[in-house]
C-alpha cells in the first residue's frame, strides 16, 4: 500500500458549520475555565500498563496540589479494581472538601448504579453518562436510528435522577456527553442534550454539565469552535448548562481546538497533564494553562515546580514527557543555535537594566524561573553555538563577563573542541578550554612569580620575577601606567612587542574578598590581536596576569 495521489477518492473534506455572524474570532480569553483532569480515567485507559492503586493515589495527590478542583477518578463499572480504588478514596477522607470527584459510565442502568455506589458517602460528586450519537457509530457500531439513540440518552438521564434520589446524602451533579459530538449532526446533539435536560431539570444555580467531545479530532480547530458556538446559540436553557470541552489530538491541534472552543463560549476544559490519552492523546492541561499564563491570565493551576509534576506523571504513566513538549520538556528553554543564544544573552542583559517586571526575552515566551527551572540550561553549547552562548555559560557558571571581541576569539576555540569531540560541551568543558587558553601558565612562556611597582616622576616602573621559557628571571620595564610598564618589561626580555587596544575589569561576586577579573586585548607589531585574562583577589595583579596571558597567546 502507498499513499494515494488522489486522496479525495477515499477521504472527504470536513463540512463547514452553517454559522452566520460567528462571534468567537473577535473574542479574547480573560479568565481561566473550570478544569477537569481525566488523567486517572481517560489517561489511565490509554496506558500500556494501567496505574495500580499506589500510582493512582499518588497521581490524585499531585492533581490536588496542582489545584484541580474536579478530577475524574475512574471508570468504576469497568471492574473491581477501579471500583475499590474509588470507594476507598471516598472512605479514606483523602478528597479535600473543595475537590469534586467524577466518574464516567456508559448509559446503561446497571453501570450507572455501580458508578453511584462507588462514590457513596462523598460530600459532592459528578456522575458522567455518555452515549455515542454520530452517524458512523449509529450505523456501524449500534445499527440504530436517531430515535433509538436519543432514547438511550433519555434512559440514562432517568437513571441519574433515580440513583441520586436513592443516595441523598451526597450532593450529586450530573454530566452528559453526546459522545462523538465532533462528527455528529449538530442539531441531533442539541436534541439529545435538550431531552436529557428535560428529565434532569437543571437550574442556573444547579446546572448540568454538557460535555462536547472531539472524540476523534476530524476537522480544523476553527470548525470545532464553530460547532461549539452553534451548539450554544441553539441550545434551549443555555443558562442552565456548563459547556465542557474534551478535545483529542488526532490532527495535532487538540490544544488549539480547546482554546478556540473557549472563545466560542465554553466554560470548562477536560484534559490530561502533558496530553496523555488514547491514540495521539488528549488536550494538554499544562499547555493550555500556561498559554493563558503567558497572556497575563491566572490559570488557577500551579506549576511552580514543573519538574516535580513531570517526575510524578512519568512515574505513574510509565511514559516520558517529550523533551520538546511545551513548557515542560527538558529542552524547551534551551538554545543551541548561536544567533538564538546571542539574542537570549542580550535579552537578559537588557532585563537587568529595565525598571519593571515585564518579561521580554527573545525566544523565551515564559520565564523558566516561574516554573522552578534555573537559567543554567537556557543556553547549551555544541557545534552550532556561537560566541554569545559560550559567553553566557562562562558568565552563569564562573561569573566572567568577556568583552565582545574576546567572546568571538574564544568561541573559535570552543568550536574547534566541539567539532573534535562531536558532542555537546558542558560547563566543565568550556571552563577547561578557557583555562587552557588564558589562565593556565604551566608550559607557557611567561609565568608570574612576584612583582612590585615604583614611581619615577610621571612614569611607573614594573619590577617582576618571572619564569620565562622555564628559567627564573628578574625583569623590569618603564611606562606611563602599570600595564604599559609590564609590556615594556616583556619586550625587553624577548617577549612580543604589543600595544594595548582595550582593557576592562570587574569583580566576581560581592563582598570584601572577591576576585577581580581583568581582560586585555593587545595588538602585535604584525597586526595580530591577542587576548588575555587574569584572575586575582588584587585587581592590579589580575591586570598583570592578563598581560602575561596575552603574551602567552603569541
Amino acid at each position: 500500500m502507498t499513499m494515494l495521489r488522489d486522496p479525495s477518492v477515499k477521504y472527504s473534506a470536513f463540512p463547514q458549520v452553517p454559522l452566520a455572524n460567528r462571534e468567537w474570532p473577535g473574542r479574547v480569553t480573560t479568565q481561566a475555565p473550570i478544569w477537569l483532569s481525566t488523567d486517572m480515567r481517560d489517561g489511565n485507559q490509554a496506558l500500556i500498563d494501567p496505574m495500580d492503586a499506589e500510582k493512582k493515589a499518588r497521581f490524585f495527590d499531585l492533581l490536588v496540589r496542582v489545584g484541580l478542583k474536579e478530577i475524574e477518578v475512574g471508570f468504576p463499572s469497568a471492574g473491581a479494581t477501579e471500583f475499590d480504588f474509588i470507594s476507598n478514596l471516598v472512605r479514606s477522607g483523602r478528597i479535600p472538601d473543595d475537590v469534586t470527584p467524577q466518574v464516567l459510565t456508559q448509559s446503561r442502568a446497571d453501570l450507572i448504579r455501580t458508578s453511584f455506589d462507588s462514590l457513596a458517602g462523598a460530600k459532592t460528586a459528578i456522575v458522567h453518562v455518555y452515549n455515542a450519537v454520530s452517524p458512523a457509530w449509529r450505523q456501524i457500531v449500534f445499527g440504530m436510528e436517531m430515535p433509538e439513540i436519543k432514547a438511550i440518552a433519555i434512559e440514562g438521564a432517568k437513571q441519574l435522577r433515580d440513583n441520586a434520589a436513592r443516595l441523598p446524602q451526597t450532593n450529586w451533579r450530573f454530566e452528559y456527553s453526546p459522545e462523538t459530538f465532533s462528527t455528529a449532526e449538530l442539531d441531533f446533539s442539541i436534541e439529545c442534550c435538550a431531552a436529557v435536560m428535560d428529565i434532569l431539570q437543571p437550574t442556573a444555580d444547579n446546572p448540568i454539565i454538557l460535555n462536547l467531545p472531539a472524540t476523534v479530532e476530524a476537522s480544523t480547530a476553527n470548525i470545532y469552535a464553530d460547532q461549539i458556538e452553534y451548539f450554544i446559540k441553539n441550545l434551549p436553557g443555555r443558562d442552565k448548562a456548563i459547556i465542557s470541552l474534551h478535545t483529542h489530538n488526532d490532527r495535532g491541534t487538540g490544544v488549539a481546538a480547546a482554546e478556540l472552543g473557549l472563545l466560542a463560549g465554553a466554560d470548562r476544559v477536560e484534559g490530561c497533564l502533558f496530553g496523555n490519552g488514547e491514540r495521539t492523546g488528549n488536550s494538554c492541561l499544562v499547555t493550555i494553562a500556561l498559554n493563558m499564563y503567558t497572556q497575563g491570565i491566572d490559570p488557577e493551576l500551579d506549576f511552580s515546580n514543573i519538574d516535580e509534576v513531570i517526575a510524578t506523571v512519568e512515574y505513574c504513566n510509565q511514559l516520558p514527557v517529550h523533551p520538546r513538549h511545551p513548557y515542560g520538556g527538558e529542552l524547551v528553554y534551551t538554545a543551541f543555535s548561536g544567533s538564538h543564544q546571542d539574542a537570549i544573552k542580550k535579552g537578559f542583559a537588557a532585563r537587568e537594566r529595565q525598571n519593571d517586571e515585564r518579561w521580554q526575552i527573545p525566544y523565551l515566551p515564559i520565564d523558566p524561573a516561574d516554573l522552578g527551572r534555573s537559567y543554567e540550561a537556557v543556553i547549551r553549547v555544541n557545534s552550532q553555538s556561537g560566541k554569545g552562548g559560550v559567553a553566557w555559560v562562562l558568565e552563569q557558571d564562573k561569573g566572567l563577563k568577556l568583552p565582545k571581541k574576546m567572546q568571538a576569539s574564544f568561541s573559535h576555540i570552543v568550536q574547534a573542541l566541539a567539532d573534535e569531540t562531536s558532542r555537546e560541551l558542558g560547563a566543565d568543558d568550556i571552563w577547561g578550554a578557557f583555562e587552557g587558553a588564558y589562565l593556565t601558565t604551566e608550559a607557557k612562556r611567561f609565568q608570574l612569580v612576584d612583582w612590585s611597582e615604583t614611581h619615577s616622576g610621571p612614569d611607573r616602573i614594573f619590577a617582576g620575577k618571572l619564569t620565562i621559557d622555564g628559567t627564573a628571571r628578574s625583569v623590569s620595564g618603564r611606562g606611563n601606567g602599570l600595564m604599559s610598564s609590564v609590556i615594556a618589561a616583556l619586550s625587553e626580555s624577548g617577549g612580543p612587542v604589543m600595544d594595548i587596544v582595550d582593557y576592562s575589569e570587574h569583580a566576581i561576586g560581592q563582598g570584601s574578598n572577591v576576585q577581580a577579573a581583568a581582560y586585555v586585548e593587545c595588538r602585535t607589531a604584525d597586526g595580530r590581536s591577542l587576548f588575555g585574562c587574569g584572575l586575582d583577589t588584587d585587581v592590579a595583579t589580575a591586570s598583570v596576569r592578563a598581560i602575561l596571558s596575552a603574551a602567552n597567546g603569541a
